[in-house]
């Protein structure tokens, strides 16, 4: 592993481990939020689900759709080399294959796949 590689493990599991909901297996709305630079609201929006989904955080359906934020973020973070140009990325950076929406937005609407799929292509020498 080189020393780079290890580097972006360790942003991406320093990343992961402060989302964490205290004393509980479950990713935090409002940490994520925080990360994310939204109010816990907005996340509703961004997760694709019901803002009243957000009240119960261990909701699975919940849990999924930020689990699958945070794969995103943590695949464009080993891209980058760093969580904050990843977050700037998924929420801001247009992607032109996709209509010139946002990661944040295709994620938003079930394209995890996709932006991953994009994502590698980026990895392996495509222009974005």
């Amino acid at each position: 592993m080189t020393h780079a590689h290890v580097a972006h493990s360790t942003a991406i599991s320093g990343f992961v481990d402060s989302l964490q909901e205290p004393r509980t297996p479950y990713i935090s709305p409002k940490r994520l939020s925080q990360a994310l630079g939204v109010k816990v609201a907005n996340l509703a929006q961004l997760t694709g689900v019901h803002r009243n989904t957000l009240r119960n955080p261990a909701s699975e359906r919940l849990q999924g759709r930020m689990r699958e934020m945070v794969k995103v973020i943590s695949a464009a973070t080993e891209l980058t080399g760093d969580v904050d140009k990843a977050i700037y990325w998924y929420r801001n950076e247009p992607i032109a294959d996709y209509g010139h929406r946002t990661a944040a937005e295709l994620v938003a609407d079930g394209k995890v796949e996709a932006v991953l799929a994009f994502i590698r292509d980026l990895e392996n020498g495509a222009r974005g």
